[in-house]
């Protein structure tokens, strides 16, 4: 039998027992599928967290309170209020070379009203660099003063969001809003920046750090802060310094751990690079086991169609068809359906892709389709190297059935 014939005859046999044929391709389409699926949304996932941190620039350093191991972050991270971080820190970080800007965030939720318009919001106290550190800008007004800091103002610049939430078509500057159950007034409102990894500016209100630490919080320590270097070459010689001074502010002696974790930007790029890139591989393992559960669909459906083929098998091996003709011939058709399943599976899987994908932009969120070629044919090598394991076990089967017993089958 020459490899036409067998492809031919493969083919007419699937075309025959349709829905048989579609059954035995559903684990290997939903397998794949998935496949595709988890390794795009993960590729999608991965550029909008590295488009999000990189629009701070590779140039911003951040300083947490807590010890982290080198690869993981602190516990702050997670929600453990740690205190050992303050804005007198900050202000010593200011004071080093090459450092363009620095702001701590004193940061909190509660309810913010004016007339009879109120909303829960977050707000952060800051400083004057703030702009500088998060590349914003003022709309309207001014942002707040570095005096204002040391005179504990009670003055509050609007994220976009806030404004027309609060004022809609009201002129907001001037005005008096209350922040829990103290009167602020309105310098700034910012320019729409939208929602990013880090925060959605819009939808909060900043103060000055002072006033946000002893009128809003009543506390002492800040929550985080940022500084801004003047070249990314200066980063590593920065954050030595930022290290130097942190562990001498805190009167940490040599050979005890830090209180805080300083991290710059490429730095969170590889640590989040290396926690998405294991996630998708635990994700992709778990589909994969969908693909072996459609190998052994594959399988055990062939074994039928040995057992529902006997006498054709027989006739087969009367007129001269050898071992290896039906080997060749029960292989094929399990390797056809393998691929075929495969096939409809990476058609699956990209639009259930490019469905997610359109959703979440359509919610607010830039997110790329990505699909890759690796993981078409990573896809495609798997199901045929599947189709050939678990279909050379009926393959063999049918090959050894004898040919005077099996035309005497019924």
């Amino acid at each position: 039998m020459n490899t036409k014939f067998t492809v031919k005859f493969a083919w007419k046999n699937i075309i025959a027992n349709k829905r048989r044929s579609f059954l035995t391709m559903l684990g290997m389409i939903i397998g794949v599928g998935s496949v595709i699926a988890i390794m795009a949304i993960g590729a999608g996932a991965e550029s909008y967290v590295f488009s999000q941190l990189e629009v701070f620039g590779g140039n911003l350093v951040g300083v947490t309170p807590g010890a982290s191991e080198e690869d993981g972050p602190p516990a702050s991270v997670f929600g453990v209020v740690i205190t050992t971080l303050t804005y007198e820190d900050a202000k010593e970080i200011g004071k080093i070379n090459h450092i363009m800007a620095v702001t701590p965030y004193a940061n909190g939720n509660t309810k913010v009203s004016y007339r009879d318009k109120a909303k829960n919001v977050d707000f952060s106290g800051v400083t004057s660099d703030f702009l500088e550190v998060e590349n914003s800008k003022i709309e309207k007004g001014r942002f707040i003063l570095e005096d204002e800091n040391d005179s504990v103002a009670r003055n509050a610049v609007l994220g976009n969001g806030i404004a027309r939430d609060l004022f809609e078509d009201e002129d907001p500057l001037g005005k008096k809003i209350k922040i829990g159950q103290e009167s602020f007034s309105v310098v700034g409102v910012l320019t729409k920046k939208g929602s990013s990894l880090l925060s959605n500016q819009d939808e909060q209100i900043y103060v000055p750090a002072r006033t946000a630490q002893k009128v809003l919080l009543g506390i002492n320590h800040i929550s985080i802060l940022r500084a801004k270097v003047d070249e990314e070459k200066n980063i590593a010689p920065v954050i030595a310094e930022m290290q130097s001074i942190l562990r001498n502010q805190h009167g940490i002696k040599t050979g005890m751990n830090d209180d805080f974790s300083v991290r710059s930007m490429s730095q969170a790029l590889d640590i989040i690079g290396t926690v998405t890139g294991a996630i998708s591989v635990f994700l992709g393992a778990i589909a994969a086991i969908s693909l072996l559960v459609g190998g052994v669909g594959i399988m055990n459906i062939m074994l039928v169609a040995v057992t529902e083929r006997t006498r054709e098998i027989g006739l087969r091996k009367a007129i001269g068809a050898k071992r290896k003709d039906i080997i060749m011939q029960f292989l094929t058709e399990a390797v056809m359906l393998t691929f075929i399943g495969a096939v409809i599976g990476i058609i699956g899987g990209s639009v259930f892709s490019y469905i997610v994908a359109t959703v979440v932009s359509a919610v607010g969120y830039h997110w790329e389709l990505i699909i890759t070629l690796n993981s078409v044919l990573l896809s495609v090598s798997v199901a045929a190297i599947i189709g050939l394991v678990f279909g050379i076990y009926p393959a063999y089967k049918a090959a050894k059935l004898n040919a005077i017993e099996s035309l005497r089958y019924e």
